[in-house]
């Protein structure tokens, strides 16, 4: 298969479509959503369905990141309806490109075993302890990515999908060589130099000059009222089950702290304890009697070893066995039932003669005493009965749920506590006691809610992470609306100043430009009241922005001349840019060599866009409902 798909990738369509299908198999997490097709469709592609489900699931792990990304900044982000429309679009974006990526490689046969992602994970250093694969460190880390909606199988995927990333990564980059002559004008690029001044002319300033008026303001919101979609909102009430709760109400006894123990003996065992054996072997019955009378008689065992026992390996160290655990020890040694440092063992029946063992010295188990493990135990023993507790709960619950689905009357008296009560929340802001996936599935996306309202009906019990339930209760829903105008007044104002100044930014800017090129810089920027900085010289290595960029775009100033550019920073201010100098870089063999894995994979990332176009242009993909 790997013959024909590299024969396949020597046409320049195809090394377009690898490219892509490398690039896109680096997002993470894809793959868990592209296994489902519950619920109304986002989108279809070729065929496969997008659930509004997976959706759901990709815009709430794209929220996470962000909220950890963020941190305090990313309240302010949840606040504008419109960044959280973007973001939910971008998400189902991101689940397009994955299906197309999915279905090309599902043709080209592509594949990793299990064995293959297993052998990936225990060799991982992350999940390891001195060397060797430690459960715990894993177990720890799937639980990390649980609190981000990920599950352990999408995270085996997302290894499946960098293994066969590497295939393709492989073949790319097998049929794609660079040149020396080509690499040598990378790096020399690379390692330019230019020397550059910059003046800064501020959106915020002339922002905080523009004017709108009510009418402007009103045209603008007719004119694009779906822009201020205030989404469906609800009203619950929930009933949660947790085993942390179920503590207080669990008592440990000390037999409960001796039976732990008692039963878990090994988990405390500091010394394993082993015995030193000694061995002879003889080819006969007769023959090992006869030994044996020789040595309770006094004879030197070792001696006697070496002189007549038939098995040379041990004969060679004076009949030694070394230590042995109890649970590596022979059938054989075992039968003779040595307990005692200096035993003697009688004539015992080998599969290939007769033996005579010695026990020569005892390393007893050293196990912890109880005294200094009781508070341990005592913390592990009350969290499996909290556990218990919470599952026996969930059971009665159940039970009490299964005779009256349309209200919450019979669980609270299961449980012998009250449901709680929300406020209004929408799925963007859902109160952090439920805030779990399993149950905002069961909310917005399960049968509480239809296109009446409220169905009336409970939900099945929510299992969710940390031994956490819920049965939650739609209480009320609101239909997403348009935002009254009052409501959305000043964010228009806002936008609509911030529209004018752009333009005017972008109108003074280059006219500035066009006054610098005809040589009444001087004069313009005084009148503008800005002027340029010192000068800087810049890299192409450095981090760069799209004024960095803007700066090596420029071409090489003549002689005794310079050269103006014009570009927006990240904060949308306009920046002038005048090039003094461009310093060639120098070239070494060693940055050749360096950087020719790098080039190779660049080939790869600027075929992206072309490849991207190619695979959705032949693709049929059709839009459901997205929000």
């Amino acid at each position: 298969m790997m013959d024909n798909l590299r024969t396949a990738a020597n046409g320049p369509v195809l090394k377009i479509v690898l490219a892509l299908i490398i690039l896109t198999f680096l997002l993470t997490g894809v793959t868990g959503y592209l296994s489902s097709n519950n619920g109304s469709y986002a989108a279809k592609v070729n065929g496969q369905t997008i659930s509004r489900s997976q959706l759901e699931q990709a815009f709430q792990q794209e929220q996470n990141a962000l909220r950890k990304r963020l941190g305090d900044q990313f309240s302010t982000l949840l606040s504008n309806e419109q960044n959280m429309r973007q973001i939910r679009h971008d998400a189902l974006e991101s689940l397009i490109i994955a299906t197309l990526a999915e279905q090309y490689a599902h043709q080209l046969g592509l594949s990793a075993s299990d064995e293959q992602i297993a052998q990936i994970i225990r060799n991982d250093q992350n999940f390891q302890t001195d060397g060797k694969f430690d459960n715990s460190k894993y177990q720890g880390y799937l639980s990390d990515l649980a609190s981000m909606n990920i599950s352990a199988d999408s995270f085996a995927e997302q290894i499946r999908q960098n293994l066969i990333n590497q295939q393709l990564n492989q073949i790319l980059l097998g049929s794609e060589i660079a040149l020396p002559t080509e690499i040598k004008q990378k790096v020399a690029l690379l390692s330019q130099e230019r020397t550059v001044r910059y003046a800064a002319l501020k959106l915020k300033s002339i922002e905080a000059l523009q004017k709108v008026t009510d009418a402007e303001l009103k045209d603008y919101y007719d004119a694009n009222s779906k822009r201020f979609i205030a989404p469906e909102k609800v009203k619950v009430s929930y009933l949660k089950m947790d085993a942390e709760d179920e503590l207080k109400n669990v008592t440990v006894s000390d037999s409960d702290i001796e039976k732990y123990y008692k039963n878990n003996l090994s988990k405390y065992t500091v010394e394993i304890g082993s015995k030193k054996y000694s061995f002879i072997q003889l080819s006969s019955e007769s023959e090992a009697k006869a030994v044996l009378d020789e040595l309770k008689k006094g004879a030197d065992f070792s001696q006697l070893a070496s002189e007549k026992s038939t098995d040379k390996y041990s004969a060679s160290k004076g009949g030694d066995l070394g230590w042995m655990e109890e649970n590596s020890q022979p059938g054989e040694l075992k039968s003779a039932n040595l307990t005692q440092k200096g035993q003697l063992s009688g004539v015992v029946k080998l599969v290939n003669g007769y033996g005579i063992f010695h026990l020569d010295d005892i390393k007893p188990q050293v196990i912890k005493p109880l005294a200094e493990v009781r508070s341990e135990i005592e913390k592990i023993v009350k969290q499996e009965k909290a556990i218990d507790a919470f599952y026996a709960l969930t059971r009665k619950v159940s039970s009490a749920a299964a005779d009256d689905n349309e209200s919450l009357a019979e669980v609270e008296k299961a449980a012998g506590y009250k449901a709680i009560t929300t406020d209004w929340f929408d799925r963007g802001h859902v109160p952090a006691d439920i805030n779990f996936n399993e149950v905002i599935q069961a909310i917005f996306f399960g049968n509480l809610i239809d296109d009446k309202g409220p169905t009336g009906i409970n939900s099945d019990i929510l299992s969710v992470k940390d031994h956490k339930a819920f049965i939650v209760h739609v209480d009320a829903v609101e239909p997403e609306k348009v935002k009254p105008f009052e409501q959305v007044k000043n964010e228009i104002a806002e936008l609509l100043k911030h529209q004018k100044a752009e333009k005017q930014l972008q109108l003074e800017s280059e006219k500035l430009l066009a006054e610098l090129k005809e040589g009444k810089g001087e004069q313009a920027l005084k009148a503008a009241g800005v002027q340029f900085a010192q000068p800087t010289v810049i890299k192409r290595t450095e981090q760069t922005d799209q004024v960095i960029g803007a700066a090596f775009n420029l071409p090489h100033p003549k002689e005794g001349q310079v050269e103006y550019g014009l570009a927006k920073d990240e904060s949308g201010n306009a920046v002038l840019i005048q090039l003094d100098k461009v310093t060639p870089g120098s070239i070494t063999d060693e940055q050749i060599k360096q950087y020719m894995p790098i080039y190779q994979n660049q080939i790869g990332g600027t075929m992206f866009d072309a490849l991207l176009n190619n695979l959705r242009e032949s693709a049929d993909i059709k839009y459901g409902q997205i929000e």
